[in-house]
C-alpha cells in the first residue's frame, strides 16, 4: 500500500475552484470552526478538500482525542460507518452515570468522494475534562483506495504547527459557560451505542396481507439536520416468507433501510440494500441500535407530535401505507 504525507502542488482547476468556493478551505483536513467551549456538546466538522494526488477519497478514519468523549458520528449517504470504541483514561460523568468506556475511532468507509468534490464529515461529542487554551488533535488518516493521505502531525509544545507538512486538524479549547448537550445524533439517533433504549410507542396497526406493521416512530431532529431515523415492528402470521424492498416518504428525498450491529467493540452501520426478509412466523423489529430507516434529504426536520407518512413496499404484500409519530430524540 503506497503511503503520502503530503499532496502535489498541481491541481485540478476544478479542485482549485472548490476551495475557493469554501471560505477557509484548505490543501490539509481541518475543522470548520476550530475552537471549542469547555464542557460543551459540539458538532465537530471535518473538512475534507479534494483526494489523494488526483484519486477519490473512499475512507475517511478519525482518532478522537481523550477529552472528547460521548462520540456519535453523523452517518454519510453511501457511505458505511464503523465506530470502535474502546476505554477512556479518566472516568467521564454522563447526567450521573460514570463512563469508561466509550467512541475513539469513527470510519466512514466504501465511500466515493470525487478529488473535484469537497465534503464535511460531522462527530458530535463532548469536550471535558480540558483546560481553557489546549488543543486537541484528531489525526485523520484519508484513504483512496491504495493510497493513503496520514494528516497525523502535531507540533511540540511551543512548535510551529504551521511548518508541519500533514499536521492533525487541531480543535483548541476555549474558556465559557459550556453548551447545551443534545442526545440526538446530528438528526439520527445512535442511542444503541450507548447501550441506551428506547421503546416504541402503540402507534397505529395496519395488516396487509398476512403481514402486522405495528409501533411505528420516528425521533425528533435539531433544525438544520437533513438525516432522520425511523422504526417500526413487522409481524408475519402467514406460512411463506416475505421480504421488506423498500421505502418511501414525501417528507424525504430518499429513504434507506439500515443495519447497525457491534461486534468486538466495533459498531458498523450499512445500508441493506437487498431489504429485511420477514421469515413465516418471525417478528422483526427496527429500533435504535439496530435495524432502522434512515431518512434523507429531509424537506423540514421532524418535530416532536408531528407525523411523517411513508411508504413501505414489501415483495408479496406489495405497497403498505404507515404513519410514524414523531417522538422526542429521546424516543420518549
Amino acid at each position: 500500500m503506497k503511503t503520502i504525507k503530503t499532496f502535489g502542488k498541481t491541481f485540478g482547476l476544478a479542485a482549485v475552484l472548490s476551495a475557493a468556493a469554501f471560505a477557509g478551505a484548505e490543501a490539509h483536513v481541518t475543522f470548520l470552526d476550530r475552537e471549542a467551549t469547555q464542557d460543551s456538546t459540539i458538532l465537530a466538522t471535518l473538512q475534507v478538500p479534494h483526494g489523494c494526488d488526483g484519486k477519490a477519497t473512499t475512507e475517511v478514519r478519525v482518532k478522537l482525542p481523550e477529552g472528547f468523549v460521548f462520540a456519535k458520528p453523523q452517518p454519510k449517504a453511501g457511505w458505511e460507518l464503523e465506530v470502535i470504541k474502546g476505554d477512556y483514561q479518566k472516568t467521564y460523568d454522563n447526567h450521573g452515570d460514570k463512563v469508561k468506556t466509550g467512541a475513539i475511532e469513527v470510519r466512514w468507509k466504501n465511500g466515493n468522494l470525487s478529488d473535484d468534490f469537497y465534503e464535511t464529515f460531522v462527530i458530535q461529542g463532548r469536550v471535558s475534562g480540558v483546560e481553557a487554551g489546549t488543543s486537541l488533535a484528531f489525526p485523520v488518516t484519508q484513504m483512496c483506495g491504495d493510497t493513503v493521505a496520514a494528516w497525523d502531525q502535531v507540533a511540540k509544545e511551543g512548535g510551529d504547527a504551521h511548518g508541519l507538512k500533514s499536521p492533525a486538524p487541531l480543535l483548541k479549547v476555549v474558556a465559557g459557560e459550556g453548551g447545551h448537550d443534545h442526545d440526538d445524533m446530528a438528526g439520527m439517533d445512535m442511542s444503541g451505542m450507548a447501550g441506551m433504549g428506547a421503546a416504541a410507542p402503540a402507534g397505529e396497526t395496519v395488516k396487509p396481507g398476512d403481514l402486522e406493521v405495528s409501533g411505528g416512530f420516528a425521533k425528533a431532529m435539531l433544525p438544520g439536520q437533513p438525516v432522520g431515523g425511523g422504526f417500526f415492528t413487522v409481524k408475519n402470521n402467514g406460512q411463506t416468507d416475505d421480504r421488506l424492498v423498500s421505502v418511501s416518504s414525501p417528507a424525504a428525498g430518499e429513504v434507506q433501510i439500515h443495519e447497525m450491529v457491534t461486534k468486538d467493540n466495533v459498531m458498523r452501520m450499512r445500508q441493506l440494500k437487498d431489504g429485511i426478509a420477514i421469515g413465516a412466523g418471525e417478528t422483526v423489529k427496527l429500533e435504535p441500535g439496530n435495524l432502522h430507516l434512515m431518512f434523507q434529504k429531509v424537506k423540514t426536520p421532524f418535530k416532536q407530535g408531528d407525523t411523517v407518512p411513508v411508504t413501505l413496499t414489501f415483495e408479496k404484500a406489495g405497497k403498505v401505507d404507515l404513519v410514524l409519530q414523531v417522538l422526542s430524540a429521546q424516543g420518549k
